[in-house]
């Protein structure tokens, strides 16, 4: 029995459900995951063991009704795991893991109530359901089978061994990876090595530094793709951009307490081995088919389509680059740790774009209030007002409260900014509370970005790519808070992997559309506009480079598919060499453009949810280019825009299939061509 002190034990009764982080600390978690774990369980038994005849209301929602306790400590926890992270919160997320993956299999794995589903699944078109509790119907059947209910008391006796294994080492691979990442930040002691750098990132280096007891010194933390693009934009110092990118490349992989290689190849064999079990040739396979692509053959083929346009376009990039890089060092060999430095240079020289210079521009409170959230208003009609009254989990977390058009509450935005060595690398948005008419629910979401912080009394400056990352995670907001659904299992971004980016990158459109740039794009000093004559060559530029990025993607997108299409028969001795082989034989292996992400430190696909599914953002990005051009064709920021993608597509969330709610925004299947010309592949 929990304790009624501990903060969990009841819901919260501030405003949304918020959790009340002045209440919580690290000492309630452990209680309140173990008390949420016994009454699931002792819930999912009653719906299970009831004589009554299944019925909709007496299985399926009740389900849904279930587990509440639960929901609440692990969506906190799990928050802080990512975002403010302790070394008792680590030890705990070890500890727990395994309990959960158990807990999840004694669910999906109990016969009596598979049973009970099983038989209502069978006379679902006698219910007399409406769509969405049709829907959810089906969603649990599939979610049942997928998960071994239908195995013989062996194979799911091996099954959930297989999932409390790869809930262990995808642990500690997320805190390896964390801790490695810390450890590998780059210390230079002579402010002459950031030679390049202006006054607020020279100021933020000193600032990191002063956060670690550097005194006196700078410090370069890493961001999580293998391209650490800001530093290596400009700084002048050739064997100072070495060291970032050879810290960048080393994390996991360095023969040390943290290095991930055997956790690696544990992962994909227990993953393949699972696969088979269910039925399924590879985890690819497994994964890909509950997916809109449906195949992992469909997923590859697109991304076997554009990679050898996308190498051929970085080749072109690459020799224009080795002619400026002969020029000041002549006789070297165009590496990874040039391609940002000399890119830049391009962009300044030919398209007069200095993203550096584009930085006061740019300042944070502005790209919000005047951009993120302007553009939500004209489209959706929402306001967003910051709320200083409410408990956060951390001092530097703002909070925000969104309402609709008439009024009506919608829910809560919590923003968490900026970098810190308890955060995992990276950007994303979660949920503390999933919006769910059946459950009386708004949403409460937080976006997680990665931004340098600068000194006390300092504005926050965004670079360009850092503005596009803000626009992005808030349309994964958007799609949380404008979710308008009965059942919380379909709540906001509860939609296949390779859709949930979708709507989130359409977002990022309105970052350069010219009403909302004028209103956010300020000098932060003199508020005079970003210089119409800046905004041309920005949108000149955007193409530029299109070569570099869509092959470091495609890379990390192929290296993905590559160890999630390995059979159970497949073994891997050495994750390095596997790495190299699969990317010369996927037409990728450019040595300047390395992988998005290398194995040892790809998070997104060995800790994170998207397992064979990284191919998702660029079959996400097919709609999103097809919807970007509906918007240019129908008129751009306006309401009635806006309310038709919300009514038709983000509003549903995963309550209709998601390529029905895209051909009803739509009015077709969606084409490939807006993508090829955006990306520069139209001969692809």
């Amino acid at each position: 029995m929990l304790s009624p002190d501990n903060p969990f034990a009841a819901p919260s009764e501030l405003p949304y459900a918020l959790p009340p982080f002045d209440r919580i600390a690290d000492e309630h978690f452990r209680p309140a995951l173990e008390a949420g774990l016994a009454e699931h369980a002792a819930e999912v038994e009653e719906i299970a063991a009831q004589p009554a005849e299944p019925t909709f209301e007496n299985t399926v929602a009740a389900l849904e009704r279930s587990g509440q306790l639960l929901g609440r400590v692990t969506s906190v926890f799990y928050n802080l795991a990512g975002s403010d992270s302790t070394p008792e919160i680590q030890a705990m997320q070890a500890e727990f893991a395994p309990k959960l993956a158990a807990h999840r299999d004694a669910v999906h794995l109990d016969p009596r109530l598979f049973a009970r589903i099983d038989a209502l699944h069978a006379r679902r078109a006698d219910l007399g359901l409406d769509d969405e509790s049709l829907r959810l119907l089906e969603r649990l059947h599939t979610d049942f089978s997928r998960a071994g209910a239908g195995l013989p008391e062996a194979g799911q006796a091996r099954l959930r061994e297989l999932n409390a294994q790869l809930s262990t080492l995808q642990t500690t691979f997320q805190r390896n990876l964390l801790a490695d990442t810390n450890d590998l930040a780059v210390v230079l002691a002579d402010r002459a090595e950031l030679a390049g750098f202006g006054a607020g990132a020279l100021a933020t280096a000193a600032e990191a530094a002063a956060a670690r007891g550097e005194t006196g010194g700078y410090v370069l933390n890493l961001t999580l793709p293998t391209s650490q693009a800001a530093p290596l934009a400009t700084l002048r110092d050739r064997a100072v951009r070495e060291r970032v990118h050879t810290a960048s490349t080393a994390r996991g992989n360095r023969g040390n307490e943290f290095d991930n290689n055997a956790v690696v190849a544990e992962i994909v064999r227990l993953r393949a081995e699972r696969a088979a079990l269910l039925g399924y040739p590879n985890h690819a396979a497994y994964v890909i088919a509950d997916q809109t692509a449906k195949t992992a053959e469909a997923a590859a083929g697109l991304l076997e389509r554009l990679a050898p346009a996308a190498v051929a376009n970085a080749r072109t990039e690459a020799a224009e680059l080795r002619r400026l890089l002969e020029a000041d060092v002549p006789g070297a060999r165009l590496e990874p740790w040039d391609w940002p430095y000399y890119a830049a240079q391009v962009r300044r020289d030919r398209f007069d774009v200095d993203t550096e210079a584009l930085r006061p521009y740019f300042e944070a409170d502005r790209v919000y209030t005047d951009g993120i959230f302007f553009a939500a208003n004209r489209l959706y009609g929402v306001t967003v007002t910051e709320r200083h009254d409410l408990p956060v989990y951390h001092p530097e977390v703002r909070v925000f409260e969104v309402f609709d058009a008439d009024g009506t509450p919608l829910g809560l935005y919590l923003l968490d900014l900026y970098t810190r060595d308890a955060k995992r690398g990276g950007a994303w948005m979660s949920t503390f509370v999933d919006q769910s008419d059946l459950l009386g629910r708004k949403s409460v979401v937080v976006n997680v970005l990665n931004v340098d912080r600068p000194p006390q009394g300092e504005p926050t400056l965004l670079t360009f790519d850092e503005v596009g990352t803000a626009f992005h995670e808030f349309g994964h907001a958007l799609h949380a808070l404008l979710s308008s659904v009965r059942y919380p299992t379909f709540s906001g971004t509860s939609v296949p992997r390779d859709f949930v980016e979708y709507p989130s990158q359409v977002n990022e459109m309105w970052l350069l559309w010219p009403e909302v740039l004028a209103n956010y794009a300020k000098h932060y000093r003199t508020g005079e506009p970003l210089p119409a004559e800046q905004v041309d060559k920005l949108l000149a530029a955007q193409q530029y480079g299109e070569g570099f990025a869509t092959t470091e993607y495609l890379a990390a997108a192929l290296l993905d598919q590559a160890w999630h299409r390995l059979g159970v028969d497949d073994t891997v001795e050495d994750v390095q060499r596997f790495e190299a082989d699969a990317l010369v034989k996927a037409g990728v292996a450019l040595d300047a453009v390395p992988p998005r992400y290398r194995t040892t430190y790809f998070a997104h696909v060995f800790s994170g949810g998207y397992s064979a599914g990284y191919y998702s953002y660029i079959w996400s990005e097919v709609l999103d280019a097809d919807t970007v051009e509906w918007f240019r064709e129908n008129g751009g920021l306006t309401r009635a825009n806006g309310d038709h993608f919300r009514r038709t597509l983000l509003g549903r969330g995963g309550s209709v299939d998601p390529m029905d709610a895209y051909r009803a925004f739509r009015g077709r299947d969606p084409r490939i061509e807006p993508l090829l010309e955006r990306r520069g592949l139209a001969d692809a």
